[in-house]
């Protein structure tokens, strides 16, 4: 019988494909008490999400009928098993078809079963003989399938970079990130995190750009597990949200809005660079996130964060006004990739434009809760222009009380460019893609 690993793995795949739910909340739902299997599980799921429009490739030339007019279901039992063939050596070919084919039982008929065995095993004998695009005779169409992107989204990146920096790109997209932690400078400093995870860890190492970043390789135990976490010794967060707090740059004693505040990733930086002293108040419509986010506080030990539900795509009920507001707005994540493979078959171009329109409700909602001489900070996980540049010339051609802010703290002034526009590339920087800037309002 197929294992939990296998099993929960197609599970997650096929419900991708049926709810609006984000690959993290269903992850982050599967529990499974042996360690091993929770790897497979996570090598299975983030890998069939990364390379699905290869597998894809693959299945189509050995199955008569393509890839779209196969079951779901099916399908996914097909990604699973050819993942496993491709890519992870220490899985046999033998269990790789095998536990496809008991896992076809229950939902197919007897031919359907037959169809996943012979197609596995005939992709174990010729998967090499597989011909692929060329990439010059066809570039758009070579990196997509051979890099595993959708076709829409290569043709604009190499009308930006090129051929061979979207390459680089894809490669630095599809690399397996590493567990970035922020030290709560509250509690600690770095080197003593660095010490205090050493055993939960197989390698810990302080991050190039963030001050307050560690990179950690090959977890022995789930991060709740670990005792600095349990002390609040840090928070998960990329080294490009840990730096683009910076363009903020929010003092002691400042009352600051976090407008879009989820689950408190940021809210927590802020906390730290302000000593905790000031008053942050975090909003967001998901009262959930609020929730975890009051107990994520807790946790780190901070104490000058008020939480309430409001929804910024309204008209805001606030009338009081913040020294600097963050506006860390909903995006596409096409900057988060790496971690985040499902987005590249969840989003579309036109996913882009309404998020684009849903951006200047927010920021044309936030410009109102900044004082004079105060700050509106702007950010996306998102390297597209529609949610970038875009946004911002839409904004400040509508808003000439706002100006872009240049005196920025050193240690973001390599990531700003001459606009003064902050960006982090994943294949320049080894970080997410990311896009911020702080814009102040004039007297």
């Amino acid at each position: 019988m197929p294992d939990n690993a296998r099993k929960n793995a197609l599970m997650i795949l096929n419900r991708l494909n049926s709810e609006q739910e984000t690959l993290d909340n269903l992850v982050e739902n599967v529990v499974m008490a042996d360690r091993r299997d929770r790897a497979l599980f996570n090598a299975l799921v983030y890998g069939v999400l990364r390379w699905r429009a290869k597998l894809d490739w693959i299945i189509a030339h050995f199955s008569k009928t393509p890839p779209d007019k196969i079951d779901p279901q099916i399908l996914n039992i097909l990604r699973l098993g050819l993942f496993q063939i491709l890519y992870l050596d220490r899985v046999p070919d033998s269990a790789a078809v095998n536990t496809a084919v008991e896992m076809a039982k229950p939902i197919a008929a007897i031919w359907t079963v037959r169809f996943v065995n012979g197609l596995l095993r005939n992709a174990i004998r010729h998967h090499k003989d597989v011909v692929y695009p060329d990439i010059d005779k066809n570039p758009i169409a070579a990196l997509s399938v051979n890099k595993s992107f959708p076709e829409w989204l290569i043709r604009r990146w190499v009308e930006r970079f090129g051929v061979e920096e979207t390459e680089t790109l894809c490669d630095a997209m599809n690399a397996v990130a590493p567990l970035t932690l922020r030290v709560n400078t509250l509690k600690t400093n770095r080197e003593a995190l660095i010490t205090a995870v050493r055993d939960d860890v197989e390698n810990a190492e302080i991050t190039p750009y963030s001050p307050t970043g560690i990179f950690c390789h090959n977890l022995k135990k789930p991060i709740s597990e670990m005792t600095a976490f349990e002390n609040g010794w840090f928070q998960v967060q990329d080294e490009a949200a840990q730096l683009a707090v910076y363009l903020l740059d929010p003092r002691p004693g400042e009352k600051i809005l976090d407008a879009c505040a989820g689950l408190g990733g940021k809210t927590g930086t802020i906390a730290q660079l302000m000593n905790d002293h000031g008053m942050i108040a975090a909003s967001d419509k998901d009262a959930r996130k609020l929730s975890r986010l009051d107990a994520e506080m807790t946790r780190l030990g901070i104490s000058i964060v008020k939480t309430s539900v409001r929804d910024l795509e309204k008209t805001p009920s606030l009338t009081e006004q913040f020294d600097r507001v963050l506006l860390d707005a909903p995006c596409s994540g096409l900057g988060v990739m790496r971690r985040n493979p499902d987005i590249k078959w969840a989003i579309s171009k036109k996913n882009i434009k309404r998020y684009a329109q849903k951006q200047q409700v927010l920021l044309e909602n936030a410009a109102g809760l900044v004082r004079a001489g105060g700050c509106l900070m702007y950010a996306v996980c998102s390297m597209e222009s529609e949610e970038t540049e875009a946004v911002m010339r839409e904004f400040l051609n509508r808003h000439h009380e706002f100006k872009i802010k240049t005196d920025y703290p050193e240690i973001v002034r390599p990531f700003v460019n001459e606009p003064g526009y902050f960006r982090t590339f994943p294949h320049l920087h080894g970080t997410d893609g990311f896009f911020a800037v702080c814009l102040q309002k004039q007297n």
